[in-house]
């Protein structure tokens, strides 16, 4: 689940431009999942039951944010487990990978965020009550700025599943949430990374309100065994293309 919410539209924010590509073809809108999927119970409450409103560009939405400057993003930023006096406890891994944008062109300089529950399947958050141990060494958030050839990385820990009162007996598969900011702050997206072969995936309505089950495998991270650090932690691969036919999925604007 994510408390974040998005406040423009997405096919505003990405529908093709002038210089998009003649051979350019705009996906299925049905494979982003619905503003209200009945299986996920709370988007009932929270879905918009009138159209979006539009509300025109300003300078501030069209020109790209210089994060550098008014956001000092440190290393320490992307290492999850180095953020407090002891060690956390958990699988480390690394998940690293690179972002495109819509013309399949690395993004550089663009902010990636990154929240998570601990290895126990709690989040560091007051409305997260359930009986699963909290770790004093883990607070589950973490930040980097892309590389010049799009590629950002981060040093965490496996998230454990966790039950979340959908239905009974309802699990979330372990996931890492992402927010990409692009190029202007109005341009923020949200979205989802799994891990391979969770047995929780045929029973999370979540994961199957994205329909198209391309879509699905493209939120799914790749277990990489030549990115893995010996005696230190495993890799996983996660790429995020802004749109076109290898979009990633993001969370539609509520």
């Amino acid at each position: 689940m994510t408390d974040t919410h998005q406040t423009v539209s997405q096919e505003r924010i990405y529908a093709p431009v002038a210089d998009t590509p003649a051979g350019y073809v705009r996906e299925d809108p049905a494979a982003h999942p619905p503003l209200h999927y009945p299986g996920y119970k709370s988007t009932a409450l929270r879905h918009p039951r009138e159209p979006l409103v539009y509300l025109p560009n300003t300078i501030s939405e069209v020109t790209g944010p210089a994060l550098g400057e008014v956001l000092p993003v440190t290393a320490r930023d992307a290492d999850l487990l180095a953020q407090h006096g002891g060690d956390p406890i958990g699988e480390r891994i690394t998940v690293s990978g690179r972002v495109f944008d819509t013309e399949g062109k690395p993004l550089r300089n663009t902010l990636v965020e990154v929240w998570q529950a601990n290895a126990a399947g709690r989040y560091r958050h007051r409305m997260d009550r359930w009986p699963a141990p909290l770790d004093p060494n883990f607070s589950g958030a973490g930040r980097c700025l892309t590389d010049d050839e799009g590629r950002y990385r981060f040093l965490t820990l496996k998230p454990g599943p966790y039950p979340w009162g959908n239905h009974y007996n309802a699990w979330r598969p372990a996931h890492i949430h992402f927010s990409l900011l692009g190029r202007a702050f109005a341009q923020r997206l949200v979205t989802q990374m799994y891990f391979p072969g969770d047995p929780f995936f045929p029973y999370d309505p979540i994961f199957n309100s994205v329909a198209d089950e391309r879509a699905r495998e493209r939120m799914i991270a790749r277990f990489s065994i030549h990115d893995t650090e010996p005696d230190w932690a495993a890799a996983y691969a996660f790429d995020i293309v802004l749109r076109g036919p290898a979009a990633t999925i993001f969370e539609q604007p509520r």
